[in-house]
């Protein structure tokens, strides 16, 4: 093998060690977003439980107060109104989750981009 081949196979490694080092930063980078994305969604799910059991039992604890307030004179409307008031407030909670979810979400958005910008520092 001549000095140009020698050249071309030190280039060709070269090259090769340049994209493997490349995908590298871009698997960690990944991985980093994978780890911050399980860590928001836990969050979430822990401060939504908590959120919605003590509101729950808030408002549980407000219709039998009124209820009991109300129970010699219109005990039967004080039921009504609350249960629609609950029936009401689930619905739009069903409504914002079902939207949120049809929403979806950006994950792995940083990934994406920068996956688009190597791509375009490419082309010619």
């Amino acid at each position: 093998m001549g000095p140009a081949g020698q050249r071309l196979s030190g280039s060709l490694r070269g090259l090769a060690g340049t994209l493997l080092e490349l995908a590298q930063v871009r698997l960690e980078l990944f991985s980093v977003e994978a780890q911050e994305e399980v860590l928001r969604v836990a969050g979430l799910v822990a401060y939504g439980a908590i959120a919605l059991v003590c509101l729950a039992l808030g408002l549980c604890f407000v219709a039998m107060l009124v209820t009991v307030a109300l129970w010699d004179t219109h005990r039967l409307l004080a039921l009504a109104v609350f249960a629609g008031v609950f029936l009401v407030a689930g619905l739009l909670a069903a409504w914002q989750a079902r939207s949120r979810v049809l929403r979806g979400s950006r994950l792995f958005s940083a990934s994406i981009d920068e996956l688009r910008q190597d791509r375009e520092a490419l082309e010619p």
